[in-house]
């Protein structure tokens, strides 16, 4: 078995695009919610959402990748050229057979979706794009990453709703591990803020309405809290064998050491609320990377702002940990940039990784008043500094997908 190690990063995200600005916004508690501006969410119970601010593909895609792709696929592509440009790979020195690209979403193609429909009610059915479904389907965010690089290894897209990334992130990290793949381009994109989506996730009840005071709306283990606020973006990694990173010289981030993941097998969109399925994926993580309970220091929440999620998650945390739950840092990334939904994962993952590398535990922001079911250390509305060596980062989706990543700090790099 080979070590893992995370190389290079590209983040695009509510509250920033690049690495620095993402972190820097983390740092200072910055929210990235807002009245959404793509349509007019006035009909809309909610309307408010994390928007992409600036987003400029110009320069790192050419012009018809841009205007043939999906939103989605444009947030995929740039961030992995931000990353592998991060990474500092060098493409002719890489054998592609051995280069991978595992890439999730929940949703894919919403954006094309709804205007392809809109032309065929309107225009008829011989006005529909030639680049309709293949811009609209899950996979070719990892297959149009592996065009752009020539990259010829193991190429698949993961879809299990908002662990999407977290499974996509897994399943490369074992490709490396094992050895098949020297380097796997792996993360998650969404774009799904579109007056469909909005209507439908409103009618599943699991919006925030806190239209009047959008920066405050995602509020995880808060009392008050009222639903998830969604948002848009995508986050890519460069996981890499370790020696193969070594070798060339490479900065390295942090490792990658664990992954579990199991099913609630409960309901379509509420986690089974005795905790014990999320708390299992916890322990596989644990347990495939060789960490003792004790080792942990940090665990980046799934931290959704439901009543349900958040209650629920502070219960499987109790389950795996005990007393000792009470003295980990707890954080929840969604607090500032809202749920990504297929993205989440990987944009929690990266945050939890700048964590290990620069011994800062980001807030969770907008908590005010304690809920009894939620008593944990969840780092209320300010960064703390802390030298951090193991942390774990939740994710769970609809349809009961439990996933856990577990990082360790580099010590040699």
């Amino acid at each position: 078995m080979h070590r893992v190690a995370v190389t290079g990063l590209g983040v695009i995200s509510p509250v920033g695009i690049g690495i620095q600005k993402f972190w820097d916004s983390l740092k200072e508690g910055r929210s990235g919610i807002s009245r959404i501006t793509k349509f007019d969410p006035s009909p809309f119970k909610c309307q408010i959402a994390g928007e992409v601010k600036d987003f400029n593909p110009e320069g790192k895609l050419d012009p018809k990748e841009i205007r043939r792709f999906d939103l989605f696929t444009q947030y995929a592509l740039y961030t992995a050229i931000e990353a592998i440009e991060n990474s500092g790979l060098v493409l002719e020195d890489l054998d592609k057979n051995r280069v991978g690209v595992i890439y999730g979403s929940g949703i894919g193609g919403e954006n094309i979706w709804e205007e392809e429909h809109k032309k065929l009610i309107e225009k008829g059915p011989d006005r529909i794009s030639p680049f309709f479904i293949p811009a609209l389907i899950i996979n070719m965010a990892a297959g149009l990453i592996a065009m752009k690089f020539g990259f010829k290894g193991v190429n698949y897209g993961v879809v299990s709703a908002c662990a999407s990334s977290g499974h996509a992130i897994g399943e490369a990290f074992r490709k490396v591990r094992s050895g098949e793949m020297d380097v796997v381009i792996t993360g998650g994109s969404e774009a799904p803020i579109g007056p469909l989506a909005l209507a439908g996730f409103s009618a599943a009840r699991s919006l925030s309405t806190r239209n009047d005071d959008p920066e405050r709306a995602s509020r995880p283990f808060d009392k008050n809290r009222d639903g998830f606020v969604m948002s848009e973006g995508a986050g890519t990694l460069v996981l890499e064998n370790f020696e193969h990173a070594k070798k060339r010289g490479a900065s390295i981030y942090a490792e990658i050491v664990g992954y579990g993941a199991t099913d609630d097998a409960f309901h379509i969109t509420a986690p089974d609320e005795t905790g014990g399925p999320q708390a299992m994926a916890m322990e596989r993580a644990l347990e495939d990377g060789g960490i003792r309970k004790e080792e942990i220091d940090y665990i980046n929440a799934h931290g959704t702002s439901t009543l349900l999620n958040d209650k629920t998650e502070t219960k499987a945390i109790k389950r795996v940990f005990g007393e000792r739950a009470y003295e980990i840092k707890i954080s929840s990334t969604k607090s500032m940039v809202g749920h990504l939904l297929g993205a989440a994962s990987a944009i929690e993952a990266i945050a939890t990784i700048l964590s290990l590398k620069e011994g800062i535990i980001t807030p969770t922001i907008n908590y005010e008043f304690p809920d009894e079911e939620c008593d944990l250390d969840y780092t209320p509305n300010k960064a703390f500094k802390k030298e951090i060596k193991y942390a774990l980062s939740n994710s769970f989706g609809f349809g009961g997908h439990n996933v856990t990543l577990a990082f360790k700090k580099v010590e040699e790099s």
